[in-house]
């Protein structure tokens, strides 16, 4: 069913109703320059009233950041989701997360990690996300409690950061690199961080 004919008038709860103007802002801030896309196209394509834009989220800038904080931010449920195994497979399944989600909004997420222009409120946005991706891979890789060196570990996990979003722009803008190939220099690379890299920081 396409997204002109769905019942989106009817009674949703606020969080699923915030939810909705949330996915079809994502979708218009890829498809569109930020100027091009304003609150009533959001509210036309949500199916709601263009009051509730403002109700949910506030200004247009308002919504276009949170759209921003959630291309870029990996959420909790990520971590505790993943499959059990082994190291190896626990951080495939994370990498292929990754690229599905690259995959499903690449031209927002392309968007969102380029920023727009020099915009603090984005790049702040950017280094929380940054800062949070460090706190869940020590959690996911069983180091959420190490502080001697822990500055250190999350410093080299923003450097991976900077990394997979560089891959992810490989794959999708320069077809140079396709996704078997980004995905096995993602996981290569975290799983020698956390085997080889981590271990040889920590007894220093």
């Amino acid at each position: 069913m396409s997204s002109a004919s769905e019942p989106r008038w009817r009674r949703l709860e606020p969080d699923a109703r915030r939810e909705q103007i949330l996915v079809c802002a994502i979708r218009l801030f890829g498809e569109r320059p930020y100027p091009a896309v304003s609150t009533t196209d959001i509210a036309q394509e949500a199916g709601v009233a263009r009051g509730l834009i403002n109700h949910y989220f506030g200004t247009k800038r308002d919504l276009y950041l949170e759209v921003v904080r959630r291309m870029v931010t990996i959420p909790s449920s990520t971590i505790q989701g993943l499959p059990p195994g082994s190291l190896e497979e626990r951080i495939a399944a994370s990498v292929n997360w990754f690229l599905d989600r690259v995959l499903r909004h690449s031209r927002t997420w392309l968007v969102a990690v380029g920023g727009v222009g020099h915009d603090a409120d984005v790049e702040r946005i950017l280094a929380e996300a940054d800062e949070l991706a460090a706190d869940r891979v020590l959690e996911f890789v069983g180091l959420t409690e190490v502080n001697e060196h822990r500055e250190q570990l999350r410093a080299m996990v923003r450097a991976y950061a900077a990394m997979v979003k560089a891959a992810g722009r490989e794959w999708v803008m320069g077809n140079h690199l396709s996704r078997d190939q980004v995905h096995l220099l993602l996981s290569q690379t975290l799983l020698t961080l956390v085997r080889d890299t981590f271990p040889k920081v920590r007894a220093t």
